[in-house]
């Protein structure tokens, strides 16, 4: 191989090598293409975050656990926290009115099945839509958010889905995978463990290839001088 096909190859390497260290695994925000974000969020996932405010990876992990638990006892919903306007894409004046949006986003997602259960919590309260007439009238004696950031949201939901699972006759026990402190951290724990030896096995793999490359490459020289 000559120095310069040799040089080449080396090049191309180290730029494979670039790409393949680059976090492709990370999530991505999903796309925003029909102004309504929440309708293309809930078609693969149980749970829309706002992207006007964050919320705690802990209360993440509890709502998704509740959510998860929910679904055990027979009662999947979808859950669309919406923190402020942006949220809401193209449809901010929708904001406040969350019983409203409720129906709106029902109609957005109802070809996932004509009893898609949902609730959305707004700082200002909650709307639902197929929840039953128990679950729809335990709605009213649920206390507001403490407050408009996402935080204060998944706490309210999290405080909401069990009581409006048991009016519908679906209660969430302690047996149906419910939210702990203990579960939901060893659920964090694993999935970042994992995602770190991940990367390290893959910068491992991409040493490996440049250093033999390199070596072959210094070795090629050498036998030609």
């Amino acid at each position: 191989m000559s120095p310069m096909r040799a040089r080449a190859k080396t090049t191309t390497l180290l730029m494979a090598a670039i790409l393949v260290t680059t976090p492709l695994w990370e999530p991505v925000p999903p796309a925003r293409s029909d102004g309504d974000p929440a309708s293309d969020v809930l078609v693969a996932d149980s749970v829309f975050y706002p992207y006007s405010s964050t919320v705690s990876a802990s209360l993440e992990r509890t709502l998704n656990s509740e959510v998860a638990a929910a679904s055990k006892a027979h009662f999947p919903v979808k859950v669309a926290l919406i923190a402020a306007p942006f949220d809401l894409g193209a449809i901010p004046s929708l904001f406040g009115k969350p019983q409203v949006y409720s129906s709106f986003l029902g109609q957005e997602i109802s070809f996932l099945g004509a009893t898609t259960r949902l609730l959305v919590v707004m700082p200002d309260g909650y709307g639902v839509r197929n929840l039953g007439p128990g679950a729809s009238r335990v709605v009213a004696s649920l206390k507001k958010p403490a407050g408009a950031r996402g935080d204060d949201l998944a706490r309210a939901a999290i405080v909401a889905l069990p009581k409006l699972a048991a009016a519908a006759g679906h209660p969430i026990g302690p047996g149906t995978g419910g939210s702990s402190s203990g579960a939901s951290g060893s659920v964090g724990s694993n999935s970042g463990g994992g995602s770190s030896m991940l990367k390290v096995g893959v910068l491992a793999i991409v040493a490996i290839v440049i250093a033999g490359t390199l070596f072959a490459f210094r070795r090629g020289r050498a036998a030609r001088r």
